[in-house]
């Protein structure tokens, strides 16, 4: 089994993409070859259900529920599809300007304009 819970799958109803719900719990049912899935929609207000399916439902199979076709996706890890944050550069140890045309204006000698 590929899904497991914590996962985020995509709930197609007739060929639609509908909602988004969280795997919770995958757990053996009575039926052998059966397993009760308990998911988290993923809306508002979320909601709580358990579904009975086979394995290859859970996988991506497609089902019927109440005559109508289902299809769980499963959806790949959000840290997968941006990659790891590249590391800001380490600043100039070189002394002087860092490269951006600036000039560095001494203010302590300055007298101001009295108010």
């Amino acid at each position: 089994m590929t899904t497991g819970p914590g996962d985020i799958v995509l709930i197609h109803h007739k060929g639609h993409a509908v909602t988004y719900a969280r795997v919770e719990e995958i757990t053996t049912d009575v039926k052998p070859g059966w397993w009760q899935v308990r998911l988290l929609f993923l809306q508002v207000p979320s909601q709580e259900v358990t579904w009975i399916l086979r394995e290859e439902y859970i996988d991506g199979g497609e089902f019927t529920m109440g005559g109508d076709p289902i299809r769980l996706e499963k959806l790949p890890p959000a840290a997968s599809l941006a990659g790891p944050p590249e590391p800001p550069p380490p600043p100039s140890q070189e002394g002087g300007t860092s490269g951006a045309g600036g000039k560095v204006v001494s203010l302590a000698g300055r007298k101001g304009k009295p108010h």
